[in-house]
């Protein structure tokens, strides 16, 4: 009888070959759009935009389509760098090659049409707009990430395909919620409403940090899935649990804040540069 592991690995291999196309698909609908807005508008055709999505592209294919990726059913540790590739890294960097104008340029002109006619396009803008709130933003994500790592519903997308398809689904969806609010501030001029980001970046790390407590000081097993996985490294399932959950703190706590201080830095900078010309327009009236 086909042990567990072996089962994932099948499924894994079963699944990589029509995402890796899906992969391929969309970088090349991307940069078929990027090269169309390149040649008219160079502001918007730059390079690090490309360079931001396909690196965040190829981050996405190495946590769910590469070899890599059945890497999650032996170790915790393995399923906690998929999470984190998908959710804290990939998400942005893919938000942050605006990849709207140059999907709409990239696509086949029928599709387009399709989308935005009025019966579709309506709606689709009221839950986009009820979507982008950082509120809505913020539980999605929280919501996502604690929910998965409830043991019972963890070990259901561990022996379910479709489960599991599922839960990466989810981690990408509300990885690209999550980011939006944070990389619409980047682009937009800064405002004293960008604290409100700051603030929300800060929020974030909590169930973070207490999910990765949790895994880090357990003195058991959370998860049995783990349990009858050996380990040719030496590290038993308690260790490979510590480590996921030391990995998961590290990881977000230094993205998140990292994010929040580049904000922080740019609100401060302007408001010095407001106060500067305060100052300056107040000398010159005395």
């Amino acid at each position: 009888m086909m042990s567990h592991l072996a089962h994932v690995r099948w499924e894994a291999w079963a699944v990589q070959l029509p995402l890796t196309m899906v992969c391929v698909f969309t970088a090349m609908v991307y940069m078929r759009g990027w090269f169309g807005l390149r040649s008219d508008e160079s502001d918007v055709g730059q390079r690090w935009r490309a360079a931001s999505f396909l690196v965040g592209l190829l981050l996405i294919w190495i946590a769910v389509a590469s070899p890599l990726a059945s890497f999650h059913a032996e170790r915790l540790t393995g399923h906690m760098v998929q999470h984190l590739l998908i959710m804290t890294v990939a998400s942005p960097l893919i938000l942050l090659g605006a990849p709207a104008r140059p999907f709409l340029l990239g696509l086949p002109s029928s599709w387009v049409h399709a989308c935005i006619r009025p019966g579709v396009c309506g709606p689709l803008q009221q839950i986009g707009g009820a979507l982008r709130h950082r509120g809505v933003s913020w539980i999605a994500a929280t919501a996502t990430l604690v929910g998965w790592h409830i043991p019972a519903v963890f070990t259901l997308a561990m022996h379910s395909g479709a489960w599991r398809a599922i839960e990466l689904s989810t981690f990408l969806a509300t990885g690209l919620l999550f980011w939006w609010p944070v990389v619409r501030s980047w682009r937009a001029p800064a405002t004293t409403a960008g604290w409100a980001i700051v603030l929300y970046l800060f929020l974030a790390t909590l169930p973070c940090d207490v999910l990765s407590a949790f895994l880090v000081f357990s003195d058991r097993v959370v998860y049995a899935v783990y349990l009858g996985n050996s380990h040719r490294s030496g590290l038993s399932a308690l260790d490979d649990q510590q480590l996921a959950g030391a990995l998961m703190w590290t990881v977000v706590t230094i993205v998140y804040l990292a994010a929040a201080a580049v904000l922080s830095v740019r609100l401060l900078s302007q408001q010095s540069g407001a106060q500067a010309v305060f100052v300056s327009q107040h000398l010159e009236r005395l």
